[in-house]
């Protein structure tokens, strides 16, 4: 499939008129074609009024329909072939082996949600029946839950497909009964181009509304600004910068009719090595931390950026061994040339803090925008007093914090910010300690994993990606799992309607078979 740097609104490809970006390979600092095109004002207007055109019609296809057609998605994606993951390569400087891994998640999420669909207990179809003879009587009450309405997604920078076009919000969105628009990111627009186009062809064979799915381009933050402020758009979902997201949250609030914004921002996701199994272990967990601290870059937005542990001999070999292993990574190929320079600026803060030591750096970088890792030690006691170490450096870099007994390090815990994710490694002789850790753990991340490392997310029912702020905009939320289609819907009471008129899920026929609650029970 050739790449024509258009845009993609309702079923046509659009060459906007407000000027142009061209992708870049950040290995090489070339600049790539084609150029893409701008989204206009007039055209974001046009994206929205198919969008709003098309929700009524989308939103009542049948759970079927719906999920026939993220199946359909998936299976564009696929087809696609070997041309989107050289562009991917060649536009981020990821892997082939990562993209294609990725690859399979994005078609794993759209299938996931097919499922959702299918066995449609994300509708919550509740029955009340009617007590005429009661006092005060109680009337026939049906309750479901239903599309918001249209939904605005960012691209993200890290993940070119799986939080990307048709990611995981974009997927959830669809799945929901919500018209999509999504704001392409401008560090792999050849890459976004390929899947929205996938996603613009299955929704015409699947003979979908048009308006369904819309895709932009825009410099800086001016079209999504647009998107988040148009009064049609009913939700965001965003991955990215704690700036960013809060800007787009602003604005949202600032609207007529304020929308929420489900934005994933901010993280440094504490490693916490508890006595015991540092002492059994010390030389293979810093092996472990190390290959997952440098993993892509370390551009993952669960890369584990804080270790805490008690001061011991285990815990000085702990950072030695470290030392060794990081000192023999290579630097790495970052995203964009302004990621680069944002972890480098990150790094050369950390640098200047005092009391915190620089332990260790990788191999030296080589080429263009090529991360350097590395690794500072910090005391408790100097961590508590200097909020600078709280801030995420987006890349390879991670804080190891020395505290001298288990009080100090819930001390810690207590001063940190929302995370996506906390981490324990423990032994038997452990678990006193982490037991009281946990309870700290559980109000201050989304995710709480033992004995492993956060980096990965698994595309699964009971996953959690989301957390207390910064780490997100709203902790009630999961923005990957099959619950992430929480963030679209709303629920609708259906007093004493005529039967005829009942939508299906709450029809006492009900056609979709579904797993209902009627009268309290749960029934078939």
């Amino acid at each position: 499939m050739e790449i024509s740097g258009q845009m993609l609104i309702g079923r046509q490809r659009i060459k906007g008129q407000s000027g142009g970006t061209r992708a870049i390979n950040p290995a090489t600092n070339e600049q790539l074609e084609p150029l893409f095109s701008y989204a206009s004002e007039a055209e974001v207007n046009r994206a929205c009024e198919l969008a709003e055109q098309a929700f009524d019609a989308y939103r009542l296809t049948s759970l079927e329909q719906r999920a026939a057609f993220l199946e359909a998605i998936a299976d564009r994606i696929l087809a696609l072939g070997s041309t989107l993951i050289e562009r991917a390569h060649t536009e981020t400087g990821l892997p082939v082996a990562r993209l294609e891994g990725e690859r399979g998640r994005t078609v794993n999420q759209l299938k996931l949600f097919a499922k959702v669909l299918r066995d449609g207990h994300y509708l919550q179809a509740t029955l009340d029946s009617a007590l005429p003879e009661r006092t005060p009587p109680r009337p026939d009450l049906r309750m479901q839950k239903i599309a918001l309405g249209p939904v605005a997604v960012f691209g993200a920078s890290n993940f070119p497909l799986a939080f990307s076009v048709a990611g995981g919000d974009t997927a959830s969105a669809l799945a929901a009964g919500c018209p999509v628009i999504v704001k392409a990111h401008n560090a792999h627009l050849g890459t976004s181009e390929l899947v929205g186009s996938a996603i613009q062809q299955a929704a015409i064979s699947s003979q979908m509304p048009e308006g369904v799915f819309s895709m932009l381009i825009g410099a800086g933050a001016a079209v999504g600004q647009k998107l988040v402020a148009h009064p049609v758009i009913q939700a965001v979902g965003f991955t990215g910068s704690r700036s960013g997201g809060l800007a787009l949250v602003k604005t949202a609030n600032e609207r007529k009719e304020p929308i929420p914004v489900y934005a994933e921002m901010s993280s440094i996701n504490p490693v916490y090595l508890l006595p015991a199994v540092l002492e059994e272990k010390a030389s293979a967990l810093a092996s472990q931390f190390i290959d997952s601290l440098v993993m892509g870059a370390g551009q993952f937005c669960t890369n584990p950026g804080l270790v805490l542990m008690q001061k011991s001999a285990a815990a000085e070999e702990f950072i030695a061994a470290a030392k060794l292993a990081l000192e023999s990574k290579p630097a790495t190929t970052m995203l964009t040339p302004g990621i680069h320079g944002a972890y480098q600026s990150g790094c050369a803060k950390i640098t200047e803090l005092k009391n915190v030591q620089i332990a260790a750096k990788g191999q030296p970088a080589a080429t263009p925008n090529a991360a350097q890792a590395m690794l500072s030690v910090c005391d408790a006691g100097d961590f508590l007093q200097t909020p600078a170490l709280q801030e995420e450096v987006f890349g390879p870099s991670s804080v190891v914090i020395l505290c001298d007994d288990l009080p100090q390090m819930l001390a810690v815990t207590k001063e940190l910010e929302g995370q996506l994710t906390a981490t324990v490694h423990t032994a038997p002789d452990d678990h006193v300690a982490a037991r009281t850790l946990l309870t700290s753990l559980e109000k201050k991340a989304g995710r709480i994993l033992f004995n492993g490392f956060p980096t990965g997310v698994e595309v699964a029912h009971a996953m959690v990606h989301g957390g207390p702020f910064p780490s997100t905009s709203n902790s009630r939320s999961t923005s990957v799992g099959a619950t992430a289609i929480d963030r679209f819907l709303r629920p609708v009471c259906y007093q004493a309607i005529p039967s005829d008129l009942l939508p299906p899920a709450l029809s006492d026929e009900n056609p979709w078979k579904l797993t209902r609650m009627v009268d309290g029970s749960l029934k078939n």
